[in-house]
């Protein structure tokens, strides 16, 4: 279990630092998502330029291609893609829910047909394990679950939410102890509060390394995600970090930081940058407007990254226009620097105990 220390609070929000083998999470922090090995559009040095401690791949796509095997074969994905910090693996359990048409679940596992080719393969709780931290050589491995649709009767969440947990006890059972890798479960249950509570507490009791919460971001809005979080947060344990997973805009991680969650991830940035949409301390805009066809100002000055100082506004409107692939790089350049320069903003304030003052400032423009 890797060390996590708590060294400030302010309400439930805290600021810490998750110790690894190859090195330190600052928390609260955020994960670029390098879903097929590699962040969109970026290299890796530009990545680290950010300062992100930590980067997010995922095991589904992974498995299909390049494959398991190869990839281990090829040294694993840091060897593979030249990453030498932290790495966490998604189980593929969102991908598994959004490609509904694709696939089985049974009490075995999961068999789905490749969105590439349209062959068959089968992921269960056991091989999620070989495949993530064998194969991968993930540093920190999240349980195979069912993503919960939105929308579910209670009826439906509690029978995912068991599976989950059955799945939960056998990726734990598989995986066993590690001192190099920590495993983390996923709380489901949807919008019910009891779900939510059993779900924390029985994988609480099982022993994960870290705790995830799961099935939001998937259309239920903002004010029911915070709600979720209010009252899944108070059963996990202080010790331990705490993931709200595929979140999201500024907006939400700032409330979820209020609400004690350490770590996020989200396409997002990233996403937004390869079509025009920049994120500033303002609020987003659109690159591509026609307002910006003569604005010789920067993305943002403050924001201690090439991309956000360096590049007109008016260049970047041109580069859209023309389609250039060098306005997407620098997009999201500037949005993967842009969220790290958030957090630390954020880890700032509530070390230096003026985290309520922050927030409250940012929900105004943000909001």
């Amino acid at each position: 279990m890797f060390e996590f220390k708590i060294n400030a609070t302010q309400g439930r929000a805290r600021t810490g630092i998750l110790k690894t083998p190859r090195g330190d999470i600052r928390t609260p922090a955020f994960m670029p998502v390098g879903t097929a090995a590699t962040v969109k559009a970026l290299t890796v040095p530009q990545v680290k330029a950010t300062g992100a401690d930590i980067i997010l791949a995922n095991t589904y796509h992974l498995m299909l291609r390049p494959g398991g095997e190869r990839l281990k074969r090829l040294g694993g994905v840091h060897e593979f893609m030249r990453w030498d910090k932290p790495l966490l693996t998604d189980s593929g359990g969102f991908q598994v829910w959004s490609l509904s048409s694709l696939r089985t679940i049974t009490e075995e596992g999961v068999t789905f047909a490749s969105h590439i080719d349209g062959s068959r393969h089968k992921l269960t709780p056991e091989s999620c394990m070989d495949i993530q931290a064998d194969q991968i050589g993930s540093d920190i491995i999240m349980q195979l679950d069912e993503c919960t649709k939105f929308g579910s009767t209670h009826k439906e969440a509690q029978d995912s939410m068991e599976l989950s947990l059955r799945w939960g006890q056998r990726c734990k059972n598989h995986f066993g102890d590690r001192e190099t890798q920590n495993l983390f479960g996923i709380v489901q249950g949807s919008v019910f509060p009891g779900l939510r509570e059993r779900s924390a507490k029985s994988l609480v009791d099982m022993g994960f390394d870290g705790f995830a919460i799961g099935g939001l971001a998937v259309g239920e809005g903002h004010e029911t995600m915070c709600e979720v979080i209010d009252f899944t947060v108070p059963h996990l344990p202080n010790a331990r970090p705490r993931y709200l997973m595929g979140v999201g805009k500024p907006i939400d991680i700032l409330e979820s930081v209020a609400r004690g969650v350490d770590m996020f991830d989200c396409v997002l940035p990233t996403r937004a940058g390869r079509h025009g949409q920049a994120w500033t301390w303002d609020g987003p805009i659109n690159i591509k407007n026609a307002k910006f066809i003569e604005d010789l100002s920067p993305l943002d000055s403050a924001v201690n990254c090439e991309a956000s100082q360096n590049y007109s506004k008016a260049y970047l409107n041109h580069l859209f226009k023309c389609g250039e692939i060098l306005g997407q790089t620098l997009l999201s350049w500037h949005n993967i620097a842009f969220y790290q320069d958030m957090m630390q903003k954020i880890r700032a304030a509530i070390a230096g105990g003026y985290f309520d003052e922050f927030a409250n400032e940012l929900r105004a423009k943000w909001k």
